[in-house]
């Protein structure tokens, strides 16, 4: 039944509508204005009439009023328009000189003060006048506008003149002011076009002049000795009205060449520049002003203005109508843009880093004190700390209320935003305000080291408060609960009726807040017919509860007056007539117009079919939303009203629906489904604008359960996010972009469930602390959630589906680049797959050799080249119009066409059209061949070609959906905020309103990550090639054979001559680098049979080490899952590794299974294996070849005929004659394994059949096909399948992990045992001493497989332990005592990747704690590297310990990676001097603990100062499926050639990788693991000849991986001499596999050919002259044949 609210009436709606979004609100009524019937059905206009009569009346009456007013105000004529604006030219320009000023014409009589003012007034017209030269605005036009013409484009342009202090001060008389300065700076001809003749000479001249004299500018200096008295800015309507105006400024690049206008701008800066710093002077020494707090002082807030950026804030600052952010600019020496700042002085302190001092919010609490007129009754203080601002305004409405109805008790109120207390002024005015507090109130306490300040603020003061409530947050903050005898403080540990709820609930795992809900809902009942006081105490808080719950005014009146009467010992025997808590439905449907909220979907559809304003069709997509109930009932719904109205507008169908806990499963539920009971969801997309986990909140989440609920439903599921943390100025300011732990606890957790588009729809003000439409992102998020339900809605016949392919980096032959993929194989099985599923695909080719010609044309892909197919010419002019944002790619790329995808007429899209199906070619990021541009810190704009593309794509091929093929591209690595895009960030941009599918591999979930929230895109994963073992070949095969023959004769004559021949095979096999061998001969006849032995040894080891690698064979096609024996390899690794913590019981690996057979320890073995020791080395071979055959004969028993798991009768048959044996017993049987334990092995392999069917498992080409129907895809983490198998089967929507929660303690222990072994290394390499200072990388993908092990090394070499909290969130530290430690804390150099900073922007603020507490302790430098080196740079530098201690570094917010991996595969650099040069440059912005969120910031100097001190380089290996040179980025972030040439000595650091692919984690140098690389792969025959396989693609990747090995030759000089050798031997010496490579991929085989020439000229391999003659040639040839010439 329908539940009657007060507040839910139509007029409610409206009012929440203009409340919202204000700058809605004026659309409406201009839209109703231009509409003869007010708008169509379920527009705004619609919506607004739908208010009452009487709201209609008085706005009809206040126009009227008006309306007289102006018609008694004579109109200026020309003339004295002319003569005033002349006076005031001369007073502003008497200003500027320092004369004196006109009485008249200063808004004071003091000089000084006068001079000040006008320069505001200035400010303010000189933007006036700008915005309305690029609105086209002319003087008649302004002179118009002042004679009272009631415009919108007046209203906005005279909230501009409304400075602080001069607040009403009139539009009439800022466009007055804005003549005097427009006369005064020589443009008062202007309006925007060219200035007269005779005002030339003097604009030139005036523009040299400097802006104040010294005099004047001192004096304005003294000024700032009093107070500010001006004025605070803080009408909603006006900050709306600036944001639009804001949009405006995209229009500056049209003056970018005008040197007058220029001038004139530099001239504003320099005021500008000045007034705000003698206005952040003013506030930090102000003196204390009275606060009401008992007539207490209370220090006034100093807010430091953070430095400019011109870098980051220039160029495309744009509105888009509220939701603005900054563009990247180019760096270096490009000239600065013009920088407007629209803002208010006091409204825009301290954004552009983050906020205040570097925080993430720099809102004033002061803004939430109430401070009643006593008036003889009595007063209590109320405090409260509320984790989002929801309640902010209705506790102040409630407070308001009763200060001005009851006649016994007033209230003094104030509120602190949870984050605000990360501000030291902010936490000191917290503990001041509960000193003489009677009340404290907290809501929602859950990130722990906040809650530590709320417990060790309030926990002196509990005792002494009247009353203490703390709702559901962290026990150890409801542990301060304290009503009466009520009490929390024992949470626990004694008996209660709540704390055994709550001990019931953790144990069983249920919601712990849903629960607590029911309990609010029965137990009152109960309580108040209970006589014994602790009864009564605990009934009132549980009410209490239910009152905060309700929200609304009236609910919280009586929530303060039942606790003062009952615990407020002046107000004692008073009763006050208070009502029982109002109860709102737990869950329900609430809409902005309906008269009620509605429990019942048929009820809820009634009321909305019949309505008069909106007439849908029957067809109209339906689009459910989620809410909290809790903004509903505190009044703070204005950003779901425009949800709502936004979408109906745009045609679809809304069902919102709420829940008033953190279950919102349950609606879901009960509210989503047809209401005629078939069973089939009546949604067709699903928006929660919660911001939430479906099921848990703040605390926990569910996602089990969440996923089983959207499994059932089965549509889009998007989760849109509301500014929690910060207002929306601060977010529109920030580079990061949303607050990291919101990212953390509203992005990270609702993707688990499987939520796509993080979009932030909502802003908060900063005033109100409510939220409000963001309409330009509220747009957006409607397009793509009906964009989404369209899918559902159309026939695949009608379709159109574009498929993007990559081309990177942008040569000849590489496009359809993708990590291990075969790109074109796998869209043509895409295709064949869609055909059958009725898409139209047209005439497709016969095969995909014939789809790669029809794309290529010839095979061939070159970067700025026709040679592939062009699917589109576009003209200029309709690039221009259809794309928005063109004007801004201009500071970068000039005008368009430009030269990239470029005839020079016109822009070209490369691709080829297959019926409703285009595949095109991506556009690379247009600056790889540019070494300045690479010089850049921060990343360009995309170019002209790239928007073409995506404008293409959206606008004229009207794509339905867009399918990035493969890892990965480059749109989501575009410029723009981290997290939380706005509308011109450029992921955003580019993909538009299109639904975004993109196939990405299993193994990379961090990069997926970044695809999923900056371009939108539901990620479904494609399983990696099938592993096999390297294997052995040539000499390596030999020395095997060698080895077997001198174990059977070690101690017989011949032993010794076997021994000297496999020292001599080594040798010749280049392992004498890897393994230490006698020097000749003579030593090697020498050595006894015990130093043989350990010869022996280490080259079997290192032979087995190479054997046992795993390596991916081929490139996956999509759809084809891999055979039962390609999985065996997979599935023996899978076998090896110990799992403790497997639930529902620990599984152990076979390798310790089998040692244990004999006795063993497996660790011991390991230790034995990587000395060198002959027997463990032979044992361990022993012990992998039993598990292989284990695992061979168990797979094989599940093998049908066609080689795939399936059905095997054979099995069956052997059992019916009796003569069948286990599949282990017959592995084992006659070894020396035959004993090992029957029931480990059982659990071990149950758990490996559940593995295999994973593994074999397919859902790729469905999981897109269901996507493409509009359907949910199913969740699941990305990663390596050896490590974590559910990251199988594939076809899943990947996601990452909980980023609170690494390092796990499985890490740390791993941790632990590498960065020991590297400490070893390092010191058995260095005489016995520890490095002081080690540099290393942290890559997101990695910590995530991982679970955060590279993060745990870190800790462990400072010295310094992570500590979970209650709720298992990685967010404490504590100091590793030396004594425990037994060593030297080592210091640290630590370089994140983009990707990393992106997703774990807390861990790298962990980890600069870290490293600062370990700093700061008081202990011997030769014991604490880390505080030797902070206080010999705090000394050099002249700054603090704590600041000389920064030493984790990455790069710019936006920008990812060194672009020292685009130059090597580009060839675009002279020397290594610019490598090193780009990476000092882009990779040393530093993130600073004590500056949150200030996002990385220039750290030039202290960044080279630790790196002049590193001893060691290091970086980890976790997966078997990429190594160094598989990939560009291990030799991009490679530091090691630099630190060499930044040390004093000129010493070259040693360089490490840790291996941690296998159980036996393995330190090795740089080198050795270089070596290694090659040999399996690179030179290996097993692995090349499996690339081949895959033709035009294999010898992209052959050539890939050289290009990568000279990566490694430029960064760190690792690369011997003859693994150039070689592979010139493998691929140019050899004709039929030179004849090979280049009839698959000439333009591939060139890059290749063309690699080894450029290592030969830059120094890396010392080639004879026949091998570069040949080579000579042979390049020659190939460009012959790729020309066409015979």
């Amino acid at each position: 039944m329908a539940v009657p609210r007060g507040h839910s009436s139509a007029a409610a709606g409206a009012r929440g509508l203009a409340r919202g979004c204000p700058r809605a609100a004026r659309v409406v009524a201009r839209r109703a204005a231009r509409s003869p019937g007010g708008g169509p059905p379920g527009s705004h206009a619609a919506i607004l009439r739908a208010r009452p009569q009487q709201l209609q009346g008085q706005q009809q009456q206040k126009q009227q009023q008006q309306q007289q007013q102006q018609q008694q105000k004579p109109a200026p004529s020309s003339g004295g328009l002319v003569t005033r604006r002349q006076q005031l030219a001369a007073a502003a320009a008497a200003a500027l000189a320092g004369a004196p000023l006109p009485a008249r014409a200063a808004p004071s009589s003091d000089l000084v003060e006068g001079t000040a003012n006008w320069l505001s007034i200035g400010l303010a017209s000189l933007r006036l006048w700008w915005s309305s030269v690029l609105a086209g605005i002319t003087e008649d036009d302004t002179t118009g506008l002042a004679a009272g013409a009631g415009e919108t484009r007046a209203r906005r342009l005279g909230a501009l003149v409304r400075v602080p202090g001069l607040s009403s001060f009139s539009f009439i008389h800022g466009a007055l002011v804005g003549g005097a300065l427009i006369a005064l700076l020589g443009l008062a001809g202007r309006d925007g076009g060219q200035p007269a003749p005779a005002q030339q000479q003097q604009q030139l001249e005036l523009a040299k002049q400097p802006a104040l004299r010294p005099d004047v500018e001192a004096a304005l200096r003294r000024l700032l000795a009093s107070p500010d008295t001006s004025a605070t800015f803080h009408d909603p309507a006006v900050h709306a009205a600036l944001q639009e105006v804001r949009a405006d400024l995209r229009a500056i690049t049209r003056y970018r060449d005008d040197p007058v206008v220029m001038q004139a701008f530099q001239k504003l800066l320099e005021i500008e520049d000045i007034l705000e710093r003698l206005a952040d002077a003013r506030r930090r020494r102000a003196a204390p002003v009275r606060g009401a707090v008992g007539g207490s002082p209370v220090p006034a807030r100093a807010v430091p203005q953070a430095p400019r950026n011109g870098s980051a804030f220039a160029g495309r600052q744009v509105a888009c109508r509220v939701a603005t952010g900054p563009k990247p600019s180019t760096a270096g020496g490009a000239p600065k843009p013009v920088q407007i700042n629209m803002r208010d002085e006091d409204f825009d302190e301290g954004f552009a880093g983050g906020g205040s001092k570097g925080l993430f919010t720099s809102t004033n609490p002061e803004l939430r004190r109430v401070v009643p007129d006593v008036a003889g009754r009595v007063k209590v203080k109320v405090v409260y700390t509320v984790l989002e601002a929801q309640y902010q305004s209705a506790l102040t409405a409630a407070v308001k209320a009763i200060n001005a109805s009851n006649k016994t008790v007033c209230f003094e109120l104030v509120g602190y935003l949870l984050e605000e207390l990360r501000d030291s002024s902010n936490l000191e005015a917290f503990k001041r305000d509960l000193s003489d507090a009677n009340v404290f109130i907290g809501s929602l306490i859950f990130i722990e080291e906040l809650a530590e300040k709320i417990v060790e603020a309030v926990a002196p003061r509990r005792d002494a408060l009247d009353a203490c409530v703390i709702f559901p947050s962290m026990p150890a903050v409801m542990k301060l609960n304290k009503l009466g005898t009520f009490s929390m403080a024992q949470l626990g540990q004694s008996k209660s009726i709540i704390g055994d709820f709550i001990k019931s609930a953790r144990a069983k795992n249920d919601n712990f807040e849903e629960g607590l809900l029911k309990l609010v809902r029965t137990l009152p009942k109960v309580l108040k017919f209970l006589p014994s006081d602790k009864a009564q105490d605990a009934r009132n808080f549980v009410q209490g509860l239910q009152y905060w719950l309700g929200g609304n005014s009236e609910n919280l009146q009586n929530f303060l007056l039942t606790l003062v009467t009952a615990y407020v010992p002046a107000l004692k025997g008073v009763s006050f007539e208070i009502a029982e808590p109002e109860l709102f439905p737990e869950v329900g449907l609430w809409h902005p117009l309906a008269p009620a909220m509605y429990e019942d979907l048929k009820e809820y559809l009634n009321w909305y079919d019949t309505r008069k304003d909106l007439k849908l069709p029957a067809d109209a997509p339906v689009v459910g939303l989620v809410m909290q109930r809790s903004h509903l009932v505190t009044g703070d719904e204005g950003h779901y009203s425009g949800v709502v109205a936004e979408l109906e507008a745009r045609g679809a169908k809304v069902v919102p629906v709420f829940a008033g806990g953190l279950d919102f499963s349950s609606p879901v539920k009960k509210f989503f489904y047809d209401p005629l009971g078939s069973g089939k969801a009546f949604v067709d997309t699903v928006v929660s604008l919660t911001g939430f986990a479906l099921v848990g909140g703040p605390a926990r989440q569910d996602a089990p359960k969440a996923v089983e609920a959207l499994t059932a439903l089965n549509v889009p599921y998007l989760v849109s996010l509301p500014l929690v943390f910060q207002t929306t100025e601060e977010w529109l300011d920030s580079e990061l972009g949303v607050h990291p732990v919101q990212v953390a606890l509203q992005v990270a957790l609702p993707e688990l469930d499987g939520a796509l588009e993080p979009i932030v729809f909502a802003g908060r003000d900063s005033n109100t602390g409510k939220s409000h439409s963001l309409p330009d992102r509220i747009e957006s998020l409607a397009k793509r959630a009906i964009n989404w339900a369209r899918l559902r809605k159309l026939k695949n016949a009608e379709k159109r589906i574009a498929i993007t392919v990559f081309s990177f980096p942008p040569d000849k032959g590489n496009v359809g680049t993708a990590a291990y993929l075969n790109v074109f194989g796998s869209i043509f099985a895409v295709l064949k797959n869609l055909q059958a599923c009725g898409y139209d695909v047209g005439k497709l080719p016969a095969n995909e050799t014939e789809l790669i010609q029809s794309v290529l044309t010839q095979k061939e892909a070159k970067f700025n080249s026709t040679d592939l197919n062009i699917a589109y010419k576009m003209p200029v002019a309709e690039y221009t119009e259809l794309c928005e944002y063109s004007e801004a790619l201009e500071e970068n790329w000039g005008k368009p066409p430009g030269q990239l995808n470029s005839n020079g007429q016109e822009l070209l899209v490369y691709g080829q059209t297959y019926g409703n199906v285009f595949i095109g070619v991506q556009p690379t990021f247009g600056y790889e061949g540019d070494p300045m541009r690479l010089l850049f810190s921060r990343s360009a704009s995309p170019h002209h070609g790239f928007a073409a593309y995506y404008t293409y794509l959206e606008k004229v091929f009207k794509a339905d959906a867009v399918l990035h093929f493969g890892t990965h591209g480059s749109l989501e690595f575009m410029p723009g905020k981290q997290v939380g895009m706005s509308g011109v960030c450029y992921p955003d941009s580019l993909i538009g309103t299109i639904p975004n599918l993109y196939y990405y591999a299993a193994n990379n979930p961090s990069e997926a990550t970044i695809a999923k929230r900056r371009s939108y895109a539901n990620t479904i994963s494609y399983l990696t090639p099938p592993a096999e073992n390297a294997g052995l070949y040539k000499g390596l095969k030999e020395l095997k054979e060698l080895i077997s023959s001198y174990q059977g004769m070690r101690e017989s004559g011949r032993g010794e001559q076997i021994c000297a021949t496999i020292i001599e095979t080594a040798r010749q096999c280049n392992l004498d680098k890897d393994v230490p061998l006698p020097a000749d001969d003579a030593a090697a006849k020498a050595l006894s049979v015990d130093e043989r032995d350990r010869v022996v040894g280490n080259v079997y080891r290192k032979l087995m080490e190479i054997e046992s690698r795993l390596l991916p064979c081929g490139l996956h096609v999509v759809g084809v899952p891999p055979t039962a024996d390609e999985a065996v390899a997979t599935l023996v690794n899978i076998a090896e590794i110990d799992r403790p913590d497997q639930k529902p019981e620990p599984i152990k690996g076979l390798p310790s299974i089998m040692a244990a057979a004999i006795g063993r320890d497996i660790e011991a073995i390991y230790a034995g294996n990587n000395k060198g020791v002959l027997a463990d080395v032979d044992l361990l071979q022993r012990i992998t070849e039993a598990c292989r055959a284990c695992v061979r004969e168990f797979v094989s028993e599940r093998t049908g005929l066609n080689g795939r798991i399936g059905a095997n009768f054979l099995p069956s048959l052997i059992k019916w004659t009796g003569f069948y044996q286990e599949p282990l017993t017959r592995a084992l049987q006659g070894t020396e394994f035959a004993r090992a334990d029957r029931g480990d092995l059982a659990n071990t392999f149950k758990y490996l059949e559940f593995c295999l069917e994973q593994v074999v498992k397919d859902n790729e080409l469905g999981a897109l096909v269901e996507a493409l129907d509009g359907k949910y895809t199913v969740p699941g983490p990305g990663g390596d399948p050896i490590r974590n198998p559910g990251v199988l089967p594939t076809g899943k929507n990947i996601h990452a992990l909980d980023p609170q929660s690494i390092p796990t303690q499985a890490a740390l222990k791993s941790a632990a045992v590498i960065v020991e072994r590297l400490l070893d290394r390092e010191r058995d390499n260095n005489g016995g001493n520890y490095p002081e200072s080690i540099a290393l990388v942290l890559w997101g993908t990695d910590n995530i497989k991982t679970y955060g092990e590279s993060l745990a090394q870190v800790l462990m070499m400072v010295g310094v332990r992570p500590v979970a909290d209650s709720l298992g969130r990685v967010n404490k530290l504590e100091v590793i005592p030396l004594e425990e430690l037994r060593r030297p804390r080592i210091d640290v150099v630590v370089n994140c990747s983009g990707v990393f900073r992106d997703l774990f922007v807390n861990q790298m603020l962990l980890l600069d704690r870290a490293i600062k507490m370990a700093a700061e302790q008081d202990e011997p430098e030769e014991m604490n590297f880390v505080r030797k080196h902070a206080r010999q740079q705090a000394a050099e530098m002249g700054i603090s310990l704590r600041d000389a201690a920064t030493r984790v570094f990455s790069n710019s917010s936006g920008s990812y990676s060194s672009n020292v991996n685009l130059a090597v595969e580009n060839s675009s650099w002279s020397d290594e001097n610019q490598l090193q040069e780009m990476y000092l440059k882009r990779k040393s912005f530093a993130f600073n603990s004590d500056r949150p969120g200030a996002g990385g910031e220039e750290g030039r100097e202290i960044f080279e100062r630790a790196l002049k001190t590193v001893d060691v380089t290091f970086q980890n290996l976790d997966s078997s499926e990429i190594s160094l040179t598989d990939v560009s980025h291990y030799f991009d972030s490679d530091p090691t050639k630099l630190v060499a040439g930044l040390r004093g000595d000129g010493k070259a650091p040693s360089a490490y990788i840790a291996d941690t692919t296998t159980a036996n984690g393995q330190v090795r140098t740089l080198g050795e693991t270089v070596r290694l690389d090659a040999r399996t792969k690179l030179l290996n025959p097993k692995w090349y000849e499996g690339m081949l396989s895959s033709g035009y693609e294999g010898v992209r990747e052959i050539q890939k991986r050289l290009t990568n090995t000279m990566g490694w030759s430029a960064t760190s000089g690792m690369v011997d001499n003859w693994v150039y050798d070689e592979a010139n031997a493998t691929f140019i010496e050899d004709p039929d596999m030179a004849a090979r490579l280049l009839e698959a991929n000439p333009n591939s085989f060139r890059k290749l050919v063309a690699t080894f020439l450029e290592a030969n000229g830059r120094g890396y391999w010392d080639a004879s002259e026949d091998q570069l003659e040949r080579l000579r040639q042979m390049y020659t040839d190939v460009e012959d044949k790729i020309e066409g010439i015979e």
